[in-house]
This record gives C-alpha cells, sequence and structure tokens, in this order.
C-alpha cells in the first residue's frame, strides 16, 4: 500500500492550500460530493477533496482489501485475530431469516431465543406481570455496567426519550461512591429493578456497585432482593451465586467486543424504556446500514466514504482530532459513545501483524451537542490555531410540533457553523466591520486582526429525518462500519483492547498500598501520593 499512501500525499502537497470554497466553483460540487443512504444524506463537499483525491482514497481502500475483509466480518471469520475470534455484533441485528456460522455452527438460533427472552421479560414487566417482591409494580430500572456496558444503553435512552412509555431508567457507571449513592437516593427498594451488566462478572468497578445496590435492596427487602436484580452476562455461575436465576440472566458470546453490544442484551435497558417493539425498528436500521455497506458500491457507499475522509483529515491532512457535533440534544451522550468506539477501537500504535503503524492511526474524539458547543469550544474551531475537522448531525424534524420554529432555528445554527467555517472572514470585511464600530488607525488594524476568520476548515453534515429508533440504529450501525473501514486501512485490530488492561492491574497492586500495606516498587511520584492519601484517610474529617 505504500504506492497508494505516497500518491495521496503528493496530491496534498499539491492541493493542500486550496480554498475549499474554490472547489464550489465548479458546478455539480454538493451532488457529487455527498450520498444517501435510505434517509440519511451525508454532505461532503465542505472538505477539501476533490474527485482525484476521492479516487486515491478508495485505491487505497482496495489495495486494504476492504470489500473481502468487510464480507468476511458478516460472514463470521475470525477476524479479530488477537483474541481468535470473530466479531459479529451484527449478528445481533440481523434479520430473524439470517444463517450466519462461526466454527461451522448456526449463531443465529441463540440470538433469537435471547432477543425473544428479553421481549417476553421487557413485556411482563412493563405490563405489571412481573413485579417485585412486595408486588408493587417497577417504577425504576438502574442499570449498572461501565464502559460499553453503560455508554451504549446510556446514550440510546437519552435519545429515544420521546418514545420512553416504561419504566424510569437510571445509569451507574464510576466507581466513585457518589454515583451509587446520588443515583439510588430517592428511589424506593421495593419497586426498582438492578440490572448488572458484566460479561464476566469480574469487572471491579460493575461488581463494586453492584455489591452496594444489593446491599441496599437488602437492607429494605431481605432474603427477597434477588427478584430485584437481573444479569446482563456470559457468567451463569457468578450471577447465581448473587442469587440471580438462570432465567434471569441474558448472555451473548464472546465475538460480541463491549462497544458493539448495545444490539443485544446489553440493551435490555433500552427495550426496558421503549418496548420490544420500537427496540426492534432500532435493530432493523443497524440492518439496513448493515446491508448498504455490504451492497453499495464504494463510491456511493456511506460508511466507506465515511471513514476515507477520516482517513484523509487525520493522515494527509494532518488534522488529529475530530469533533462530533450532534444538533440534536437527545444525543447529548453521543459524543462520548463514539469517543469510545473509535479511540478504544483504533487507538493503537500496532497493526495486528504485531508491526508499528506507517501512518498515524485513531484521532482523538470528542464535542458536545450544539448550539451548547458554540458558547464553549467553537472559538478554537474557527479561530484557533489547530484545525478541527467538525461533524454535524442534524434532524430535517423535530419531535416537538409546536416548537417547529425553534427547531428551525437549531437548523440555522448548524448550517451557518459549517458554513463559517469553510468561508471565514477575510481581513478587508473586518476592517469594515471595526470601521462601522468606529474604530481607526492602529486600533481599527488590531480590531480587524481580531475579527478575521481563516475560514478554509473542513466539516461534513450528516442528516436524518428524525430522531427515530430505526434512525438512531442507522447511526449507530454507520459509525462503527467507518471505524472498521479506517482500521482495515492502517491495519488496526478494532475488537481488542489491550490498552486497558496495564491500568486495572496496577490498580489491583495499589489498593492494598493505599489502605495501609507496605509501599513496594514504586516511583518517587506514586508513592509520595500514596503516602499524601493515607495521611488524609487516617485524619479526622
Amino acid at each position: 500500500m505504500n504506492a497508494e499512501w505516497d500518491a495521496l500525499h503528493a496530491h496534498w502537497a499539491t492541493v493542500g492550500k486550496r480554498s475549499i470554497m474554490a472547489l464550489f466553483d465548479r458546478p455539480g460540487r454538493f451532488q457529487s460530493f455527498s450520498v444517501q443512504s435510505d434517509d440519511l444524506l451525508l454532505d461532503y463537499s465542505k472538505t477539501n477533496l476533490d474527485s482525484k483525491g476521492r479516487a486515491l482514497l478508495l485505491s487505497l481502500a482496495r489495495a486494504a482489501r476492504l470489500e473481502p475483509r468487510r464480507d468476511a466480518m458478516f460472514a463470521g471469520a475470525k477476524v479479530n485475530r488477537a483474541e481468535d475470534r470473530a466479531a459479529l455484533h451484527t449478528a445481533l441485528r440481523a434479520d430473524k431469516r439470517a444463517r450466519i456460522l462461526v466454527d461451522g455452527q448456526d449463531v443465529m438460533p441463540t440470538v433469537r431465543a435471547t432477543r425473544d427472552r428479553m421481549a417476553r421479560f421487557a413485556h411482563g414487566l412493563r405490563h405489571g406481570e412481573i413485579r417485585g417482591a412486595t408486588g408493587q409494580r417497577i417504577t425504576d430500572v438502574v442499570n449498572i455496567g461501565i464502559g460499553g456496558s453503560d455508554l451504549g444503553p446510556r446514550m440510546a435512552v437519552a435519545a429515544l426519550q420521546p418514545y420512553h412509555n416504561g419504566p424510569r431508567v437510571h445509569f451507574v457507571a464510576n466507581v466513585d461512591p457518589a454515583d451509587i449513592s446520588d443515583t439510588l437516593k430517592g428511589l424506593d427498594p421495593a419497586q426498582t429493578l438492578i440490572v448488572i451488566v458484566s460479561k464476566t462478572f469480574t469487572t471491579v468497578e460493575t461488581m463494586t456497585n453492584a455489591k452496594v445496590a444489593i446491599d441496599w435492596l437488602g437492607s429494605a427487602i431481605g432474603s427477597r432482593a434477588s427478584a430485584h436484580l437481573v444479569a446482563v452476562s456470559s457468567a451463569i455461575d457468578k450471577a447465581a451465586a448473587l442469587g440471580i436465576p438462570a432465567e434471569r440472566v441474558f448472555g451473548f458470546a464472546d465475538w460480541v467486543g463491549g462497544r458493539y453490544s448495545l444490539w443485544g442484551p446489553v440493551g435490555l435497558s433500552l427495550m426496558l424504556a421503549i418496548g420490544p417493539e420500537n427496540f426492534s425498528a432500532f435493530l432493523a436500521g443497524g440492518q439496513a446500514m448493515d446491508r448498504h455497506f455490504q451492497t453499495a458500491p464504494l463510491m456511493q457507499n456511506m460508511p466507506v466514504l465515511l471513514g476515507l475522509i477520516g482517513v484523509w483529515h487525520n493522515d494527509i491532512c494532518g488534522y488529529p482530532t475530530r469533533a462530533i457535533l450532534p444538533y440534536d440534544q437527545r444525543l447529548t451522550h453521543l459524543p462520548a459513545y463514539f469517543q469510545q468506539l473509535d479511540m478504544e477501537s483504533n487507538g493503537k500504535s500496532v497493526t495486528e501483524a504485531g508491526t508499528p503503524a506507517s501512518e498515524p492511526t485513531g484521532p482523538i474524539v470528542w464535542g458536545q451537542p450544539g448550539t451548547n458547543g458554540q458558547h464553549a469550544f467553537y472559538q478554537l474551531l474557527h479561530q484557533g490555531t489547530r484545525v478541527v475537522p467538525a461533524e454535524f448531525l442534524l434532524a430535517r424534524r423535530g419531535h416537538e410540533p409546536d416548537l417547529a420554529e425553534q427547531h428551525r432555528l437549531l437548523q440555522a445554527n448548524c448550517l451557518a457553523q459549517s458554513e463559517a467555517l469553510m468561508r471565514g472572514r477575510n481581513i478587508q470585511t473586518a476592517r469594515q466591520i471595526a470601521a462601522q464600530l468606529g474604530y481607526s488607525g492602529d486600533e481599527l488594524e488590531r480590531q480587524a486582526a481580531q475579527r478575521q476568520f481563516p475560514g478554509n476548515r473542513p466539516s461534513l453534515t450528516l442528516t436524518y429525518p428524525k430522531l427515530t429508533p430505526f434512525a438512531l440504529g442507522q447511526i449507530i450501525a454507520l459509525y462503527e462500519h467507518r471505524v472498521f473501514t479506517e482500521a482495515m486501512i492502517w491495519g488496526t485490530n478494532p475488537f481488542d483492547q489491550w490498552g486497558v488492561e496495564l491500568g486495572k492491574s496496577l490498580a489491583k497492586d495499589l489498593l492494598p498500598m493505599i489502605s495501609g500495606g507496605e509501599i513496594r516498587d514504586k516511583d518517587a511520584s506514586t508513592r509520595g501520593l500514596i503516602e499524601n492519601l493515607r495521611a488524609a484517610s487516617e485524619s479526622k474529617p
């Protein structure tokens, strides 16, 4: 692939100082540099990418064997080479008629059976057929998990708030005692269901918080507290040790990674909130994007193009971050969700072959909903010394028809930001503004310099009809496949995450030292901090 990389770098060396605005001098720019999938529209015309650059990126994708590797993933091949596993989160949302083999065995009967068990449980609890130990209806659900076991359902529950017609859903992730304490405060144990989400039932943060919740239930309900527990886990024996019967345990296979797991049992809290039918529509949205990713030509393939644009910005243009900017308040947790999806998947300096990456890999992903971000970090986006590609998400209609004019104001703000990032403001216009404000001489020049915008800053915009369960499923699957596309280009394995392991093992060693044990094999900084913490714990509050 060196020739393809060299061609792209050479092309950027030629066109890198070109104005994005100049690309619109050619008719049809928007039509040629936008793509649709069902009712999603991705506009990438406000990037400094031309036809030649796009053709070179597509050649890079073909050289990376993107299409056969994509097909291998969907077919159940062991594409997660580091752990000798398939990566089949797509099976969790696959059509009920699908047949997918792993090691010669069709996994879909188990997937369908688990999905049906989830639906029956959700229906029973939502309709009062499943009640708490005292016979009262369950009004509140507390999802205890961390990472993908928290970020996915937390994001989706907030996103689909207009479809809530079940119990209230709360989330606990942080091992900080404030998180569990603040969440349980004010809830009635007799009307609360605790959903413990941990594939192995060994995740320290999750199991620590679960113990607190179980003790909280036990103090109010006694030995009948297990009636208020559900496990999302493959460790049936460990769940049983907490009194959770097998029929209350919803497991998933090792070929489902945590950050890709929302589509299955990890989404139980979402199903409880919005109901099985809406959850099925969510899965259908993911299925639709899967079909598009598998069948659309690369030139019209939305996840492929989104991934190639990411490679273009990160590796060719040298922009090491990307901002996720949903102009949809209910997508408030989407930037954090995509942050984990992207940075845990591709934040690696070694390829799956065990060799150093030849090009920069995963960018830093961050963001916040608009218009809030406009009053926070957009100053840097517009006038800072670093260029940050912006990715806007915008609904064509909102859920509040009586506030349609306010939604149009939101849309106007979103489009204005992408236009301003590209167009900028030249020094002549800035001088005119300063003069109109009454400035002259050196002060006019100083004021004009501060009101000048460099522009030529890239963005893309994804629009969808309305934030429905189907649309949310499409969007999440789109970004999952974008991450896969980028991984294939960079040669990384997007399905493992060894980078989270070292800190976990060190924390286990440090806990007894912080608790008063002998401090051994620690640097002066860590030793000093331990002693500082121990001194504070030994002093009076």
